[in-house]
């Protein structure tokens, strides 16, 4: 037999070798993987990190050291840190834990029962009312005005965070009070912002949805004391946080055993003075598709303008936002925080009217 007769066969036979190798190679590998998984279950118990750089340099200086050739140490070292990359990929993604926040743990949309009106669902609510809680008499003209509208869920503040300590910082426990007894007479839902882990649940006795602030968006102790009762909570996002951060934090409350959550982009802190901070309108569809949260947006703090506040509630609505929040006072003029950017009562019925014309808000205040 020939030399030509001879190559076909010994071809054959080398493919056939090379493809045990190939068999070897993966079940090596395999078995590697494996090895690394047990590795890294070990080093999460005893809180070590994932990537050690000492202990990769030394296994590649005895790789090199041992190498038969015909790679040369280059290519060795190349090929072993692509495994090495591989591995440790491999214990990140076994240290991973889904986010109870995350659309892929829970497919449907959340929503959040308040009496009568749903938030999420698909049917986008408006939910409006004075920045502070300042007397009885401005919080009940504030209600009757909601009222007359259709809107079913008033906001307002008791507890006020502000900037200069010089400045109104509420009625606390008192706001509250008037709050609850102004929305019963109309028949109201209510939220209001809680600063202080220790009167969460003094809160729900007289608030029926518990808002934490952009300036406590990463408050952990208010976190997880909101995760601890089982009143609603709003949160909003931090004045430069990012939507990592801000899912991270709304997963502190379920992570304590709170389900009833709801997000709400406020506007983030840019170079840009057109408006008070700058909507960022892509973080609801965003929002809306790694969560299964409700998505809000106030359209009075990310604006800080009364001119484009209708606007800027409609471009959200468009966007997929579960609902809308807005700052109303009767008299803004004397308003005791945030006067410039409350709209009077005549102000809101246009806006209620500019808004529900899009077509975005119908049957009154629900889509």
């Amino acid at each position: 037999m020939n030399n030509e007769e001879k190559q076909p066969s010994s071809l054959e036979s080398l493919r056939s070798e090379l493809n045990g190798i190939n068999r070897q190679l993966l079940e090596l590998l395999s078995r590697r993987a494996e090895t690394v998984r047990e590795i890294g279950r070990i080093k999460e118990k005893q809180g070590g990190p994932e990537f050690d750089p000492v202990r990769e340099q030394e296994m590649l200086t005895e790789l090199v050291a041992a190498n038969p050739g015909p790679f040369d140490d280059k290519t060795i070292r190349h090929l072993f840190k692509q495994i090495f990359q591989a591995s440790l990929d491999l214990q990140v993604q076994e240290r991973k834990k889904e986010l109870l926040v995350s659309r892929r743990v829970r497919k449907e949309d959340t929503t959040i029962q308040l009496g009568s009106t749903v938030i999420g669902g698909g049917r986008p609510v408006m939910i409006a009312g004075p920045c502070s809680v300042e007397s009885y008499e401005q919080t009940r003209a504030a209600a009757a005005a909601l009222k007359a509208a259709g809107v079913t869920v008033m906001r307002g503040g008791a507890f006020k965070p502000r900037t200069s300590p010089y400045d109104f910082q509420g009625l606390g426990i008192e706001g509250l009070r008037i709050l609850k007894e102004v929305a019963a007479e109309f028949g109201l839902k209510t939220i209001s912002e809680i600063v202080d882990p220790a009167h969460v649940e003094l809160a729900a006795e007289y608030i029926d949805v518990i808002q934490i602030g952009a300036r406590n968006m990463q408050n952990f102790e208010l976190l997880k004391a909101a995760g601890g009762v089982k009143t609603p909570i709003l949160l909003k996002r931090g004045l430069a946080a990012t939507i990592d951060e801000f899912l991270n934090a709304a997963e502190y409350i379920l992570a304590g055993g709170n389900s009833q959550v709801m997000l709400i982009e406020r506007g983030i802190r840019t170079y840009e003075k057109a408006t008070r901070n700058t909507l960022d309108i892509s973080a609801v569809p965003i929002l809306k598709q790694e969560s299964h949260l409700p998505v809000l947006v106030d359209v009075t703090h990310s604006t800080g303008r009364k001119d484009i506040m209708a606007p800027c509630a409609k471009a959200a609505l468009a966007a997929g936002a579960d609902g809308i929040m807005v700052e109303v006072h009767p008299n803004p003029a004397v308003a005791l925080s945030d006067a410039a950017q409350q709209l009077d009562i005549p102000q809101f019925e246009r806006f209620m009217a500019d808004v529900r014309s899009s077509g975005l808000l119908k049957d009154g205040v629900l889509a």
